[in-house]
């Protein structure tokens, strides 16, 4: 059973979290990501979203602004440096968060400062040769990493895969559903 105020006291000394998602022309994946972090947001861990543009022609403002984020276009570090929280959630657009995730987060904010990536669902796993022939993506287990850690990685990256890209972090009990690769 969750227990409400230990979680409240607990977003107290997370001091909130931001969530930032990259995204380009993927409308569809922002909304499945979104809708995994309504929970996060309801508890109050969840300060704000931005969502990172870089470049795209669909819907994607759209989907932003009717779920109440911030739509910025001017770059990683841009948006890093209007995000609000003390620790940053990077997200890749159609990453889904499984049930319990904001414990699992709240938790390892109070006791660490390293960075962590979550652990990909049970039912989302590549098989394994798959995964050992295919690329990987920095970000495909999301990321959380104090602010300024990422503002220090961002000067010198291009984008938040950039960022994310050889990182060492600590891999979280919570489960994320990979977004599908394009």
């Amino acid at each position: 059973m969750h227990n409400w105020r230990s979680a409240g006291l607990s977003a107290i000394r997370l001091r909130m979290l931001s969530v930032l998602i990259e995204t380009r022309n993927d409308e569809e994946g922002l909304a499945r990501t979104l809708a995994s972090l309504v929970g996060g947001a309801v508890e109050g861990v969840v300060r704000d979203v931005i969502v990172c543009d870089a470049g795209s022609t669909d819907q994607t403002h759209r989907v932003a602004e009717h779920a109440g984020c911030h739509y910025v276009t001017s770059g990683i570090a841009a948006c890093i440096a209007q995000a609000k929280g003390d620790w940053l959630l990077f997200l890749e657009p159609g990453a889904r968060l499984a049930e319990g995730w904001t414990d699992e987060v709240v938790a390892h904010t109070a006791r660490q400062t390293m960075p962590a990536r979550f652990s990909p669902a049970r039912g989302n796993r590549a098989p394994f040769l798959s995964r050992v022939f295919s690329s990987s993506r920095a970000l495909a287990e999301g990321l959380v990493v104090n602010k300024r850690q990422a503002a220090a990685l961002a000067k010198g990256a291009s984008s938040a895969e950039a960022l994310a890209r050889g990182l060492a972090t600590r891999k979280l009990d919570a489960e994320i559903w990979v977004a599908p690769r394009k």
